[in-house]
């Protein structure tokens, strides 16, 4: 079981892999997170496009109430802090964020493994579902819509699938 946050499923909504994802995973995310969505869901730009294939998914997705949670933190946002509650309540195996900055405090919070959406990319080629090469060019349109290019995020994804 995975729980993502609204920064991870826009990406994977940007990369054409949340078909992929919910087919492939059991998805879990909060209300807070569809709140998030749904604002983000206003733009008219890439972002406002993902969001709203995300949304368009719902049902695909198992959605929790956890309530707002008083965060104490300038890192860690209201849709993070309630995946992280999420996580904690379930026992989940992963908590699925894009928040570098957050990913230390998240990985604090939860017994979970914290991971970057393009960590579910390489599981999707581990099972086969992906080819090494799908993946790196999912992963190289997820950088550009997101602005990631040159980031660190962007480094990590990319050393995910050098060749060893």
């Amino acid at each position: 079981m995975l729980v993502s946050d609204t920064a991870a499923l826009i990406s994977l909504a940007t990369a054409d892999a949340l078909g992929l994802v919910l087919d492939e995973f059991d998805v879990h995310t909060t209300e807070t997170v569809l709140e998030e969505l749904e604002a983000t869901a206003e733009y008219d730009d890439s972002h406002g496009r993902a969001a709203r294939n995300v949304l368009d998914s719902r049902t695909a997705l198992t959605v929790h109430a956890t309530g707002h949670l008083q965060v104490e933190s300038a890192r860690v946002d209201d849709g993070e802090a309630s995946c992280t509650a999420l996580a904690r309540k379930t026992d989940a195996d992963f908590l699925v964020t894009d928040d570098l900055r957050a990913l230390p405090e998240l990985q604090a919070l939860t017994d979970a493994r914290v991971a970057i959406s393009p960590v579910v990319l390489k599981a999707l080629v581990k099972r086969g579902v992906l080819d090494r090469h799908e993946a790196t060019e999912r992963v190289e349109s997820m950088a550009e819509t997101r602005d990631w290019l040159g980031s660190p995020i962007y480094r990590r994804a990319t050393d995910l699938f050098e060749e060893t």
